[in-house]
């Protein structure tokens, strides 16, 4: 399997670049819960470093969960700085997933305290993201291809899975604990009987069973 490099950031640190910020989403296809989004700051200093621990670390979807863990608590044990951003699915249902990622991928790079003219940032997808001013790069499928993109992913991905694991408790019987919100054959088993709950994204609706007229009478939650 190939690995991520660090080809991108050694070269934008030779240029001159003091900061490499790395921007990737989780929950983009999910039916139910939000879209998070990790911007993760790296320095040259960082990169200077051999860090073996990290060395066969990937796209989240590409680890087992407790291998997500790991890196994570590695990239944390290490002192790496980072921000999340993410978007529930009222706003997802009124802007649209895509739109509902680039809104949660600015809150997240605007809570970073960064040098505007010494940053550059990389982004997993095909599009620049609008209303930042860093310079940036978008990289398709750069979480399997990039370095930092990768470190993006499994600590969006870790923190994602902690809350559904959570909506799991609120709402009982439809499995989040184990689907983390996307459409398996349980949750979409469990969604035919129990109908929707509030965390459910009425846009993603597509099945006979779950319409936006026969909501089941949850009381919403505080998200």
């Amino acid at each position: 399997m190939k690995l991520p490099t660090k080809t991108i950031e050694r070269k934008l640190f030779r240029k001159g670049y003091t900061h490499v910020v790395a921007v990737d989403e989780v929950g983009m296809g999910s039916l139910a819960g939000p879209v998070v989004v990790c911007a993760v700051v790296f320095t040259k200093k960082f990169f200077q470093k051999e860090h073996k621990n990290l060395h066969w670390i990937r796209d989240s979807k590409l680890l087992l969960p407790h291998k997500r863990k790991i890196y994570s608590d590695e990239l944390k044990g290490e002192r790496v700085r980072y921000q999340l951003g993410y978007c529930f699915p009222k706003t997802i249902d009124k802007l649209n997933i895509y739109q509902a990622a680039r809104v949660a991928m600015r809150r997240a790079i605007e809570k970073l305290e960064v040098p505007l003219k010494k940053t550059y940032l990389l982004v997993d997808g095909n599009k620049k993201i609008r209303g930042i001013l860093l310079k940036q790069q978008p990289i398709i499928k750069g979480d399997r291809k990039v370095f930092s993109i990768a470190c993006a992913s499994v600590i969006a991905k870790v923190f994602r899975d902690k809350m559904m694991v959570r909506y799991a408790k609120r709402f009982p019987g439809y499995g989040f604990e184990k689907h983390k919100g996307y459409g398996t054959k349980l949750h979409k088993a469990q969604l035919s009987i129990l109908g929707p709950t509030p965390i459910h994204r009425r846009s993603f609706a597509r099945l006979s069973f779950w319409t936006k007229e026969d909501p089941r009478p949850w009381a919403s939650p505080k998200i």
